[in-house]
């Protein structure tokens, strides 16, 4: 849960940079022309930073889903360990109870 926090946070600042960048560039005291060089420029860098998006999110999926396996084998090894528990438990109180029974005929 912490994870999702993090890049929902860095997904927003990163957005928030572009934004400001852009409205920086667009309210600045700069000539029309060098504003729009400024510009195209940075319009060339959104498939960039798109793609390392895009990169990190698929990182991040991924782990996410290395670790919720991980999670799953530990709690699918509990759940054995405690059926296995369980089992002999129920076997050990039956032999208790058929030995202090008196047989019926």
């Amino acid at each position: 849960m912490s994870q999702n926090n993090s890049d929902n946070f860095i997904g927003g600042l990163l957005a928030g940079t572009a934004i400001g960048t852009a409205i920086g560039l667009l309210i600045a005291p700069r000539s029309g022309q060098h504003t729009r060089k400024v510009l195209k420029k940075s319009a060339e860098a959104v498939p960039d930073i798109i793609e390392d998006l895009s990169t990190s999110l698929q990182f991040h999926a991924d782990r996410l889903s290395q670790t919720t396996l991980q999670n799953w084998d530990g709690t699918l090894e509990r759940l054995k360990d405690a059926l296995i528990a369980g089992q002999a438990a129920t076997q050990k109180e039956f032999a208790q109870t058929a030995a202090t029974e008196p047989k019926r005929d």
